[in-house]
């Protein structure tokens, strides 16, 4: 992967740059030795990696503005960091970049349970955001497999998902606001504490940025009660495509499950020796998971039931426990640790329309052979968000390069079909280069104008979403 060549003139300069950081941060939130900060030179993404020139820690919203003060002054670029959970490369520093990181910034400033919002610095992880309301009966509904770690600045970056935003939304749908640090320093507030905030709807435009606009300090974020009760259902069946037809059904026949995930036979064997979820041993496995009274459970289960009997399952288990469902969901939630343990892997993010998965699925087996290398799927079918996992060797020559090409195939079969490159890994440095597959220079041109706009030197997260020649161009021009 391809990335911008350092500007010899920040590096020459880096005494002086973590000068002036110190001169604005407490001692110990200025990381410049080498050794250490090598644990910032990649995010989950790991086969591609880079150390960044520094890597600044700062607890507060005027210390962001501090940092990105200086670097504005200085001309050198910013990577703004979450948890580095990214899978898309959304958080690789180049090597003249200072790598921000808000994991200092985990605090709660405000609850209001009257009016269902949490106000939150975003370094504060995704399920804590859930502990921090959970004793009130309510929640946050946005839940990435990373939920443990991720951070609330990385579901915004990306506008997150996660298995049940069928019914609930991603990020974009739950959050109402965003304090925000312009790379010149400037403190901005967008949206607020209501989802009828005045003025333009910039929020959107932030939601989903990856970093390019701004580094975002504090969100409010819309929490639920929880729902009265909730039942998942496993179905097993002897292909892909079969389990494929039958979510396009359920779908189709109008029934609105809170999350409806699929796994393979690859990813079910991985996942049930690592987590021992109780899965069935079948080709491919659905989970489905219904909300709501126990009348309103056991009406949705009927219909859905019925569906996936149409489809001959080699298996059917309604779960008898809130115990069974937790261990349920906790073998989907560990589905990429475990495939982790067996080979290297790059985990892709391509959304197709849902009446489209028999024919991907299909498609991807076959793609499959024809690269000679495996691959595992495990994704949020409900909404069509596939999560193919590519199977590689990174100490085995060539076989890293083969993964790529396989992965830009997959995703040019997601656009092919009518989906998109990602639908909430964000595009980062492993798609950007695939983004003229999905938008014409126009298109792309308008996006770019839009960050001229924010970040008019191009210093924030460089190298990412954008293709590099033309990010590059924008760059060198801004000097």
């Amino acid at each position: 992967m391809d990335m911008p060549a350092p500007n010899p003139a920040i590096l020459s300069r880096k005494a002086q740059i973590v000068a002036r950081l110190r001169s604005v941060l407490p001692a110990d939130a200025v990381i410049d030795d080498p050794v250490e900060t090598r644990a910032y030179e990649c995010d989950a993404l790991t086969a591609y990696r880079c150390p960044p020139l520094a890597a600044v820690l700062p607890a507060s919203t005027e210390e962001v503005s501090a940092v990105l003060r200086v670097c504005h002054e200085e001309g050198v670029p910013v990577v703004p960091r979450g948890a580095g959970t990214s899978l898309a490369g959304g958080a690789m520093p180049t090597e003249d970049a200072i790598i921000l990181g808000v994991a200092r910034m985990n605090e709660v400033l405000e609850t209001d349970y009257e009016n269902r919002f949490i106000r939150v610095q975003t370094g504060r992880t995704n399920m804590s955001v859930s502990g921090a309301v959970e004793e009130e009966d309510f929640f946050y509904a946005p839940d990435p497999s990373s939920q443990l770690a991720c951070a609330i600045a990385g579901n915004i970056a990306m506008n997150s998902g996660g298995a049940h935003c069928l019914k609930y939304g991603v990020t974009t749908n739950n959050l109402l606001g965003v304090k925000m640090v312009m790379m010149d320093g400037e403190v901005v507030e967008i949206g607020g504490a209501h989802l009828d905030a005045a003025g333009l709807d910039l929020l959107g435009l932030i939601c989903g940025s990856e970093g390019q606009l701004g580094v975002v300090t504090e969100a409010t974020l819309r929490i639920l009660r929880k729902p009265e009760g909730a039942r998942p259902v496993l179905m097993g069946f002897d292909s892909n495509e079969v389990a494929g037809h039958c979510v396009s059904d359920i779908i189709k026949a109008g029934i609105l499950p809170v999350a409806i995930e699929f796994m393979d036979r690859p990813c079910i064997r991985a996942t049930e020796a690592f987590a021992g979820a109780g899965y069935p041993d079948c080709e491919a496995l659905l989970i489905v998971e219904v909300e709501g009274s126990e009348e309103e459970i056991e009406a949705q289960l009927e219909r859905i039931i019925a569906i996936a009997r149409t489809h001959n399952p080699v298996e059917l288990r309604e779960s008898g426990s809130a115990e069974e469902s937790a261990k349920i969901w906790l073998g989907r939630k560990s589905a990429f640790g475990a495939m982790g343990q067996i080979n290297d892997y790059m985990c892709l993010d391509g959304t197709i329309p849902v009446s489209q998965l028999p024919l991907v699925l299909r498609r991807i087996g076959e793609m499959s052979k024809d690269f000679g290398l495996d691959v595992g799927n495990v994704f949020h079918a409900g909404d069509g968000n596939m999560h193919p996992l590519i199977l590689f060797d990174a100490n085995k020559p060539g076989d890293l390069e083969k993964c790529e090409a396989f992965g830009a195939e997959i995703l040019k079969l997601c656009v092919e079909v009518g989906g998109c490159l990602t639908g909430e890994h964000g595009v980062g440095i492993e798609k950007r280069d695939l983004m003229v597959t999905q938008y014409e220079p126009g298109d792309l041109e308008i996006q770019m104008a839009v960050k001229d706009v924010f970040d008019p030197k191009w210093l924030l997260n460089p190298a990412k979403v954008f293709p590099l020649a033309a990010s590059d161009a924008r760059r060198i021009a801004a000097e």
